[in-house]
């Protein structure tokens, strides 16, 4: 299953690809790359928010300052 986030304004899909964690940066068009993002593969998945969280702080705006799930009904 892929989740995606909200990571202050940019989305990030998140999937357990075997034992580890694949993430991508999703583009306005559709189109994924991979994210660069070395996720522990211990991570539980209902610590990917906060953890994005920490990783990516600095980003946070004025108008996009937090980190958060999307709704899979919303994914394309």
């Amino acid at each position: 299953m892929r989740y995606r986030f909200n990571v202050f304004g940019r989305i990030i899909a998140i999937e357990r690809v075997g034992d580890v964690w694949a993430a991508h940066l999703t583009g306005n068009e559709g189109k994924r790359r991979p994210a660069g993002l070395a996720i522990p593969s211990e991570l539980p998945r209902a610590e990917l928010a906060q953890y994005l969280y920490d990783i990516y702080h600095e980003s946070a705006t004025p108008t996009n300052g937090d980190v958060f799930e999307i709704d899979p009904s919303q994914d394309a």
